[in-house]
This record gives C-alpha cells, structure tokens and sequence, in this order.
C-alpha cells in the first residue's frame, strides 16, 4: 500500500515532516519511542474520509534526522507548536505508547488544544525494563530485536514486524535510547484525574510491553474514559488488527461530531 508523501514546512525555525491525507476535523497521530509517522499506514488510508489526518515525524524521527527530545514533556511541547501551526483549531490527537504519554502531558498542560484523546498501548507510566535499556545503549540491534520480540501478539501479519524492524532500523539508535530513558521518566499517575478531554483507551489484550492493566488505569482514572479492548494484538493494534481500532477511532469521533453539533450531525459514514 503506497501513502501519502511527507510534506514538510519550518515551524519556530526547524525543519517538520508529516503525512497528511482527508480533510476536516483534524486528527493528528503521535508515534511511539523509536517510530515514525510511517507507523500509520491502515488510520492514514482508512479514515481520510471523516477527518483530515496529521501524522508528525517527532524531532529526531523520520527522515529528516535531527535530535529527539530529552523528556515527555519536551515532545508535548513541541506537539503544542505543531498543533498550533500546522491544525488551526482543537484537535483530536491519536497517540501511541510513548505519543500517548506526550498526548497525555498535553492534554494537562495545554488542553485548549484538544477536542479529544485516544491512546493506544500506553500507560501513566511508562517505566522500562532495564535489560531493554541496557541494551540499547551497548547493542543497539539487540535492544531493536527485543523490541520487536515483545512487540505483537500471536499471530501478527507478517508486514507489521516487517514495518516495526524497518522503522527501529531507520532511527537513530541514540534517539531511540532517548525516547525510552524519557518513558522509564514518565509518570503522571498523580494527575491524570485532572484530564477532562473526552478520551477512548485502546489497548491489545496480549500487550506485553504495556499491559492491560495500564489501560483500565487509564480507564478507571481519567473521567467519563472509554476503554476498547483489541483482542489478538500486542503492543501495535493498529497494526496488527486495524479494523477494529479504527472502528474504534471512527465511532469516537462520531460522539465528539455529535457533543460540538449538538447531536445534529445526521447520517454518517
């Protein structure tokens, strides 16, 4: 399947690439720790009908290179400015592990900016084995094959192992290092009560780098939270069974089309 190209613009003086594809509402999808916008594909094809999708390339992801950011709260920052130049208005921002933890840090510091959260495989916090840090900083190629060893649920397409070790390959090993150190940082299990964006969770049911158990939290915590359940996946269920997870995406932004009309949004797709 053949994706939109990246399009590429100077925001606050640095070079920033995403995929775009659809028009109206925007929902803009955050990869996870060592990814990339190309992590996407099935959301960027499949739901260009009923929003204008933006996937970022985080700094230091992706093919412009550069250097990542030290901290969660560094890449909500940056999130916060490419919402800022690049959607126009309140959007509903998709994040996936690490991405849910910087949508979920935005949606503290900045929540003007979102008309909604969806997080998939994430948690309040992140924390990270240290056999998998370990590697990483010594052996990067085994710290990306223990990655992908944890990664999917059985059985998993063989594509979606292909496109993670591809990705992982691509990036810059100390970046990806990076992303996983600020993830073993993250934790905001203190504050997520304080989340009022409406927010659907999404987790694998054979998740093994964040469990189940991390999205009910998230579903117990956060108010009026909706939790979806993505059985036969791992860790990328949009990945690995993306019919179902954007089902899930489509009828969540149904109910927030309806909550701003009013419920006067009429028939859909």
């Amino acid at each position: 399947m053949s994706g939109p190209p990246r399009r590429t613009r100077s925001i606050a003086g640095q070079p920033v690439a995403w995929l775009e594809a659809g028009a109206g509402r925007p929902l803009v999808l955050v990869h996870g720790a060592g990814g990339s916008a190309e992590l996407w594909p099935r959301q960027l094809d499949e739901l260009a009908d009923v929003a204008q999708l933006l996937a970022p390339d985080l700094p230091g992801h992706g093919p412009l290179g550069g250097r990542g950011r030290p901290s969660i709260a560094a890449y909500a920052e940056w999130l916060d400015g490419f919402l800022d130049a690049v959607a126009g208005e309140p959007a509903v921002v998709v994040g996936h592990s690490m991405g849910g933890a910087v949508a979920q840090t935005l949606a503290l510091l900045r929540p003007e900016r979102l008309a909604g959260l969806v997080l998939i495989a994430t948690g309040a916090r992140l924390r990270v084995v240290a056999r998998l840090v370990e590697l990483l900083r010594h052996d990067p190629r085994e710290g990306q094959s223990l990655i992908q060893d944890l990664s999917f649920g059985a059985p998993a397409p063989r594509e979606c192992g292909e496109l993670v070790a591809r990705v992982l390959r691509e990036g810059p090993p100390l970046v990806t290092l990076g992303d996983y150190l600020a993830c073993d940082r993250f934790d905001v299990r203190e504050r997520l009560a304080a989340i009022r964006t409406p927010t659907l969770v999404v987790a694998g049911a054979e998740d093994r780098l964040t469990p189940l158990r991390y999205a009910r939290f998230l579903a117990e915590t956060i108010p009026g939270a909706r939790l979806v359940e993505i059985e036969a996946a791992g860790h990328f269920p949009q990945l690995e069974q993306p019919g179902p997870v954007n089902a899930a995406i489509r009828a969540f932004l149904a109910e927030r089309h309806d909550a701003a009309t009013g419920g006067r949004a009429g028939a859909r797709a």
